[in-house]
């Protein structure tokens, strides 16, 4: 009898739970600035603002970029497909810097970011991402993963993995 009364008051109340999660949840904005998926931003939303240091220690904000089309790029010193990208990177960058805006996200700034540019003859901006608040907003799962952001900060294209410089041009069109 005790068993089935116990029984009946959980059930009872899991009910009320879900009748109440039903008919009293928080209304839900109509637009939202970004939506993600298991697979991260989705594709056609707003891009989520940021604002980074980058390697001189100035602050960067993704806003003052608007008004043009930008490649944003996560990736890491210590990651063998960003470093084999980076080439390709800089080559588009001195190719395609009046069309669009590279903004290399470093998702690893504990390491000698600096040197790895100064290395590499990197001339793009490079953004550190040193408290990982970029990463988590923008559900970075691998690296390198890179976005296409038009003029008006509406995400046009995802890519994930390292990319060459023809899929750098393709990734533009």
């Amino acid at each position: 009898m005790i068993k089935k009364t116990i029984g009946a008051g959980i059930l009872s109340g899991l009910l009320l739970f879900a009748f109440f999660q039903h008919f009293y949840k928080a209304d839900r904005p109509e637009a939202i600035e970004a939506s993600t998926t298991s697979s991260g931003i989705d594709i056609g939303l707003m891009a989520p603002s940021f604002t980074l240091k980058n390697l001189a220690g100035e602050e960067i904000a993704l806003k003052d970029y608007k008004g043009r089309k930008i490649m944003l790029n996560f990736w890491a010193t210590w990651c063998p497909p960003c470093k084999e990208e980076m080439p390709a990177m800089e080559k588009f960058y001195k190719r395609h810097s009046g069309d669009v805006e590279i903004l290399a996200i470093n998702l690893d700034p504990q390491n000698d970011v600096k040197a790895f540019a100064e290395k590499n003859e990197l001339s793009f901006p490079i953004l550190l991402d040193e408290s990982g608040t970029t990463q988590q907003i923008y559900q970075i799962i691998s690296i390198p993963t890179t976005f296409i952001i038009d003029e008006k900060g509406v995400i046009l294209k995802k890519h994930i993995g390292s990319m060459s410089y023809e899929q750098m041009e393709e990734l533009l069109k």
